[in-house]
């Protein structure tokens, strides 16, 4: 193991939500190797929330869905050799797979670093291509946490406020002022003043995820007639359907974003919201470390792990620190259909509030 680090790749292509609680390990990285080539394998679509990242060097862009063709296409088995080949050349001298798949586990080992770092408890025999497993304990039970120990197993010193707490994590995520224009235009097409709009986020792509659609409509009646705010809900394309039945059940207006939205636009009209509420989902993930009022709804996924990090106070789960180390709950208690409206109304309240 060098004494320093020069040249550094990260693995984590997926989910956004999950690529967001991965900033803080990046920002250690920089901290501790100023002079460092830092990389991020990353896939296509979640790209742009590390565009002109001040941490990072570049992204090596990792397409899942063609890559997985390559044992019976030519082409994408070409793009494979060649994501091999670029790997290879880099010459890493550490590697760090926060994903904890078979998949990124062997492009870790495919990659010729000698130095991997990953989790112990990976997935699919990922750990075999490790040459430094990280056992995750009650002290590291949040991701963030954990990503910041392996960072340290790899020599990072300076990391003793991180690890003590939330007041020396830092997420960095880079606002870019043509997304800001953009957003201030579409919410002007919409007669909706910038800063005077909550952001319902009612999808996902887990639909065991999803508060029901009923409810959102029905906290938008309470909120609109409580506080007069705009409310817009955002989503990719495929739930712009759950949007139209949420304006179709609700008595004020809902602007319907969904498909409307770079991943720019989206961080920055999470940004400038008062207010969002949020399944257990990407964008959700997004407003809690840029610093936006929240409400985070939590189902089956083990909140202690995944939680707003040091935002406590923004999220709603049951038992969300009696779950142990696992990764998801099967207890029906845990259902997001057991949050009332009255609960998630309280904590809209005292987010606004605060």
């Amino acid at each position: 193991m060098p004494s320093r680090l020069e040249n550094i790749l990260i693995i984590k292509p997926s989910s956004l939500g999950d690529i967001v609680l991965a900033l803080p390990a990046l920002s250690a990285l920089r901290k501790n190797f100023p002079d460092a080539r830092i990389s991020w394998l990353i896939r296509p679509e979640f790209a742009p929330v590390l565009e002109n990242h001040p941490y990072l060097t570049e992204t090596i862009l990792f397409d899942r869905k063609l890559l997985a063709k390559a044992w019976f296409h030519p082409g994408a088995f070409c793009a494979l050799a060649s994501l091999i080949r670029r790997l290879r050349r880099n010459k890493f001298d550490a590697v760090f797979d926060f994903q904890g798949l078979l998949r990124t586990a062997a492009l870790a080992w495919l990659s010729g670093c000698k130095n991997r770092f990953g989790m112990a408890n990976a997935r699919e025999l990922a750990h075999l291509f490790y040459t430094h497993k990280v056992e995750q304990d009650q002290d590291c039970v949040h991701l963030v946490n954990y990503y910041l120990k392996i960072v340290r197993a790899a020599g990072a010193s300076d990391l003793s406020p991180a690890l003590s707490g939330a007041e020396g994590v830092e997420f960095v995520l880079p606002q870019d002022a043509a997304a800001v224009d953009s957003v201030s235009r579409l919410l002007t097409s919409y007669n909706i003043e910038r800063d005077n709009y909550i952001v319902f986020v009612s999808g996902s792509t887990d639909p065991d995820k999803r508060w029901p659609v009923e409810r959102f409509a029905a906290l938008a009646d309470k909120i609109a007639s409580q506080f007069h705010l705009s409310i817009v809900a955002t989503g990719g394309t495929s739930e712009g359907r759950f949007i139209e039945t949420l304006k179709s059940l609700a008595h004020v207006p809902v602007a319907n974003l969904a498909g409307r939205t770079s991943l720019g636009e989206l961080i920055s009209l999470l940004r400038t919201a008062r207010l969002v509420v949020s399944n257990d989902t990407g964008p959700g993930h997004i407003a809690a470390v840029l610093g936006t009022p929240l409400v985070l709804m939590y189902s089956w996924s083990n909140p202690a792990r995944i939680a707003p990090y040091g935002r406590p106070e923004c999220m709603i789960a049951r038992e969300p620190y009696a779950r142990g180390l696992d990764i998801k709950s099967t207890d029906p208690r845990h259902n997001v259909r057991n949050i009332t409206v009255d609960e998630v109304y309280q904590k809209a309240c005292e987010q606004i509030r605060r």
